[in-house]
Formats: C-alpha cells, sequence, structure tokens
C-alpha cells in the first residue's frame, strides 16, 4: 500500500490509513455538500459581488478572468480575508465556496473593470448571466482545494452605483507607475486585498496589463514591504531577545526578534502527516538587500515578512526576525497566503518570553517548536551568523 491513491481506495475514509485523525477527502465533500445545498444556483444569478476578481495565470498571456457574486449576508467580509481573524479552516473554506464565478478567457493587454464594480469598496448588486448552471468541482485528492461554483461567463449586469473613492479614480488615471500606486493606497489607509484587485485588474500603473491574482498578491506584499523595510532601518534595534507564539488554522508560528540591525529569515516545515507531508527544514532570508525570489517557501515569506514589517514600524524598533512556521494535519486544506498573513500578526500579538542572552532564548524556542531546534540550525543563516555565534 504504498501508492498513496490505493490507500485512499482501501480505506475509503474511514480506516485512517494515511495516519491522520480524520479524512481530509470526505472533510471536503461534506464541506463542499453544505454549501452547495444552500445556494440557489442558476445560469441567471442575481446577488452582491463583494467585490472580488480572480485572475487566473493558466496560459498566461491569456488569462481567466473571474468576477464573483454571492447570495451571503454581509458579503464586504467575503473581499478581504486579512478580517478572518477568528474564524475556523472550515468556516474559511465555505467563505470562499459562497462565491459563484463567471469566467471569461481575455488577453493580459485588457484592463477589467466591469462599470466600476472592480473599483467599488462597498458590495455591489450585480446580475450575473452565465453560460449554463454552475458546478463545483472537487478533487478527489488529500491535497487539492475545493473549487468556487462557476461557469463561462456570457454577461455581468452591475444594478447600482458602484462606491469609488475619489482618490482612487485620481490614482487609477495619473500616469504612475504600478509600485507608486500601490504604495499610495496602502499609506491611505485602503486594503491590501482591495490593492490587489485593482492590480489585478489593470488599472494600475503605467503600462497597464492584467496581473494573475497569485502574483499581484505576492507583488503587492512585496512593494509594500521593500517601503517599510526602508523607514525601520532608521529606527534603533530593540535591547533584548524576545519570543511571540500562536497557532492559526493548524499552523504553529515561534517567532523570535533578536537585538540587532535588520534581517529576516522564515523557516517552515510541513510536519508528518500534513497535507504534503514532511518536508524538511525550508527557508528564506533577507539582510536588509533582498535576494531575489523566495524560491522555497514562496509566497508564503512574503506574506509573514510584511506582518513583521508593519509590526516594527509601529514599535519604531528594528531587528533581526526569525518565523518558525510548523504546518500540522490541521492544516488539511490550502487556502492562500492570507492565513500566513494573519497568523504571522496573530502570534506578534503573544509575546511568551523576553531574554537577555541568545542562549536561553535557544533553549525555550527547544520547547515550544514541535521540529527539533538543532535541524533548524542545520539551515539557519541568522541564527548561525558570526555575530550570533559569539553570544552563545
Amino acid at each position: 500500500m504504498n501508492n498513496p491513491r490505493n490507500r485512499c481506495a482501501i480505506c475509503k475514509g474511514h480506516k485512517l490509513l494515511c495516519g491522520r485523525s480524520f479524512c481530509p477527502i470526505l472533510r471536503k465533500l461534506r464541506i463542499a455538500k453544505s454549501i452547495y445545498n444552500s445556494l440557489k444556483l442558476d445560469k441567471d444569478i442575481f446577488g452582491e459581488s463583494p467585490p472580488h476578481l480572480f485572475v487566473g495565470e493558466a496560459s498566461y498571456p491569456y488569462v481567466r478572468v473571474a468576477p464573483s457574486v454571492t447570495q451571503f449576508e454581509n458579503s464586504s467580509i467575503l473581499s478581504d480575508p486579512l478580517k478572518w481573524e477568528v474564524i475556523s479552516l472550515d468556516d474559511a473554506v465555505k467563505l470562499r465556496l459562497v462565491l459563484v464565478m463567471g469566467e471569461k478567457p481575455v488577453h493580459i493587454s485588457s484592463s477589467i473593470d466591469f462599470d466600476g464594480l472592480v473599483m467599488s469598496t462597498e458590495p455591489v448588486d450585480s446580475e450575473m448571466i452565465l453560460a449554463k448552471r454552475p458546478t463545483f468541482k472537487i478533487n478527489l485528492d488529500d491535497v487539492a482545494p475545493v473549487l468556487n461554483p462557476k461557469a463561462k461567463l456570457e454577461k455581468l449586469r452591475v444594478v447600482e452605483n458602484p462606491k469609488v473613492p475619489n482618490f482612487v479614480e485620481k490614482i487609477v488615471n495619473d500616469d504612475l507607475k504600478a509600485e507608486d500606486c500601490i504604495i499610495a493606497l496602502y499609506e491611505r489607509g485602503f486594503s491590501e486585498y482591495y490593492i490587489i484587485r485593482l492590480l489585478s485588474a489593470g488599472l494600475l500603473g503605467i503600462k497597464k496589463r492584467l496581473v494573475p491574482t497569485r502574483w499581484g498578491i505576492t507583488v503587492v506584499e512585496d512593494k509594500i514591504g521593500e517601503n517599510i523595510k526602508r523607514e525601520i532601518i532608521n529606527y534603533k534595534p530593540i535591547d533584548k531577545f524576545e519570543i511571540y507564539h500562536s497557532e492559526f488554522l493548524g499552523n504553529i508560528y515561534t517567532i523570535l526578534l533578536i537585538p540587532d540591525s535588520y534581517a529576516f529569515e522564515l523557516s517552515e516545515v510541513w510536519l508528518p502527516k500534513s497535507i504534503f507531508g514532511f518536508s524538511g527544514v525550508l527557508i528564506d532570508y533577507e539582510f536588509f538587500k533582498k535576494k531575489g525570489y523566495a524560491n522555497e517557501t514562496l509566497g508564503a515569506y512574503y506574506s509573514a515578512r510584511l506582518s513583521v514589517l508593519e509590526f516594527l514600524r509601529n514599535r519604531k524598533k528594528q531587528a533581526k526576525v526569525v518565523v518558525f512556521r510548523e504546518i500540522t494535519q490541521e492544516y488539511y486544506i490550502p487556502i492562500g497566503s492570507w492565513q500566513i498573513r494573519v497568523g504571522v500578526k496573530k502570534a506578534l500579538e503573544k509575546r511568551v518570553a523576553v531574554f537577555n542572552d541568545i542562549k536561553s532564548s535557544l533553549k525555550y524556542l527547544e520547547e515550544l517548536l514541535a521540529h527539533p531546534l538543532k535541524d533548524y540550525l542545520k539551515r539557519s543563516v541568522i541564527l548561525r551568523n558570526a555575530t550570533l555565534t559569539s553570544w552563545i
């Protein structure tokens, strides 16, 4: 039974041959069924758009553009997952599935606004006409996500006036680089996912292009992070070693702040029985100057880093920061990097220890971490840095 597919066929979710305490496939099916039964799915759907827009990356430079409509009450929360701080993983999946998507293929040179819907800061009553009745696509795989009900989009009709701030209209129409637009909107207090939506829709920048949503999230988090980084290097370092610890949606976050000039490192371990299986230690890092893309931890790196940088900015301090992310079997379905952004932010609200030296800090970390500290130390650049070595 070395073949996982054979194992699942024999188990059928009841024998738990994978070693988990529950079957992720059956859990996904139950959630999808509960949502499917609650939705009134037809070719013609009237409801609110949160607003929400998804741009797929397959077949780039031709991409799938998909606005969404929902019959869910209080739909504004659906457009910004950074507000999902006190929900369960099951509920997070449900909040995704209540969005009905209408897809259409376009070239990235297009610019999509759907009569102001994309730029609206509040939900907009809309009518979506689809080529056929939308359906769920559920992959019977323990690592695959459940996809929204969707069908080919024939027409989207906005039936009320979108709420578009004057500042946003000015930014969209000005001859500004996309990076400058992102920073200006962020500093003005606009939601991160609102900015991502504008970028993905091809509304920002001089040479406007549609940007796949997944890429847009990384771009926005990276540009905002780099901007904050340039500010915090002018602040004094913290004066003690600080440790923070919390768990969110099956992810355990342990964070070490070191009294020194800025540097950042994300160490990530998918623990045994997690959805992707045991990974060993994955690591990406930077000192002040970033070194290319985070090839091991991918988008998680930029999400975690931005939460850390905002925390340091609010304190008007700098530090070397090591974030340990340990993923348990409870994180049974991938739901996006937003949960890392929120998880690190929540962890930084829970300081569990303060020390005067690195030796005491490492000893305490050893007790908190689910994976052996010695394995992290073998790969950590920051913890093996010469200045730290002299402190041990």
